[in-house]
């Protein structure tokens, strides 16, 4: 839903152009709404150790030169996306980056310029309004007005960048996660999630609410919805209506991941090698796309950049519920590996990592800023 209470993006075909859902699998893995601090407790334990190994607590910090902090934490992402050359522009989803001024007149003065800037780049509704700052899709929504602006910008922080960029009316969604050792010729793909956005069907009786509770998987997860589509659960759908759970493209949110890496393919990979290699000094990180055809993907084209994530991102695919807690970690601990081997690897080049101290305060500065963000749709 909107700010205005508009409906998402419907389509009578849910997951258009995507592999059909494998709807035999568990609704979710007992370990996927675990709390973080206990989940991410035996990675923390074996970065310790990495650091250790390689003698560099945040050589993390080290792997993406080119990126503040590598975009581990506090990563902007209208910085990284900046990061990409021309010959590769015309893939991402175009944007503009806007400041949620503060002090009296602050509001107005937000909404007056997000109405120039979007004018000046020819952007028109519906967008997508997301922190410039901020992971697991925080603050992200839908807006399909300068009202619904309006709405988002006055309860952004003052202070903070946003952004407003293009909506790309595909269906499909996925996480194409890349490494590549500095040094060699051609990188590689090591993680290719599929994501698939929950759903329910109107049958001209049952409310949102009682149909979100009936899902086998939504009502398991109805805490994620309920709050979301709040203005709308007590309206008996149409018969036939089809309402998106889910807009924001991330499993804490509540949509359904699926490992896709037996799907990665040649072409799709050489199509990433050329885009990553486009930003300077970058060399591990996920590319989150849009598509709206899975065999044009597949062979490398078709689809459009929404965001990028550096040494923050995660191979996404360890979320798809038929994943056990031992290939999790074991997808995960590759990933830390290849961090700290690369960060390594480009201090012996010349780079430094970022301080400590100087982490501790971007993270906590990261953290400060997404409790003020609005609620995700």
């Amino acid at each position: 839903m909107s700010a205005d209470n508009t409906p998402l993006p419907r389509t009578d075909a849910p997951h258009a152009g995507m592999p059909m859902l494998d709807e035999t699998a568990a609704e979710t893995s007992w370990f996927e709404f675990a709390p973080a601090h206990l989940f991410y407790t035996p990675i923390a334990l074996y970065c310790g150790w990495l650091s250790l190994r390689h003698l560099g607590p945040t050589l993390l910090t080290n792997c993406n030169p080119s990126l503040p902090y590598s975009g581990l934490v506090g990563e902007s992402k209208d910085r990284v996306l900046s990061e990409v050359n021309d010959g590769a522009r015309h893939l991402l989803a175009p944007y503009v980056q806007l400041l949620r001024w503060g002090g009296e007149g602050g509001l107005e003065r937000t909404v007056s310029d997000a109405a120039a800037a979007l004018a000046e780049a020819g952007l028109v509704y519906p967008l997508v309004a997301k922190p410039d700052i901020g992971m697991r899709g925080a603050g992200v929504q839908l807006v399909h007005s300068h009202e619904d602006v309006k709405s988002y910008v006055s309860t952004f922080p003052a202070g903070a960048n946003f952004l407003l960029q293009a909506l790309v009316e595909e269906e499909g969604e996925a996480g194409v996660f890349y490494i590549r050792e500095p040094g060699e010729e051609k990188g590689r793909i090591t993680s290719l999630t599929l994501k698939y956005f929950p759903r329910v069907t109107g049958d001209g009786k049952s409310t949102l609410r009682d149909l979100i509770m009936m899902d086998t998987r939504a009502g398991k997860l109805a805490h994620l919805y309920l709050e979301r589509h709040r203005d709308r659960l007590d309206d008996v759908i149409p018969v036939g209506e089809s309402i998106r759970l889910a807009f924001a493209g991330n499993h804490c949110r509540g949509t359904i991941f699926r490992n896709g890496n037996d799907q990665i393919t040649d072409a799709m990979t050489e199509a990433f090698d050329q885009i990553a290699r486009s930003i300077d000094e970058f060399y591990i990180g996920r590319f989150d796309i849009r598509f709206g055809d899975f065999d044009a993907l597949k062979a490398g084209h078709g689809f459009k950049i929404i965001e990028i994530n550096g040494a923050g991102g995660e191979q996404t695919h360890i979320w798809d519920s038929r994943t056990t807690l031992r290939q999790a970690y074991r997808a995960l601990m590759q990933q830390f590996g290849a961090l700290y081997r690369i960060g390594a690897t480009n201090r012996r080049r010349g780079f430094s990592p970022t301080p400590l101290l100087t982490l501790i305060r971007a993270w906590l500065g990261e953290k400060k800023l997404t409790k003020h963000y609005p609620i995700t749709h």
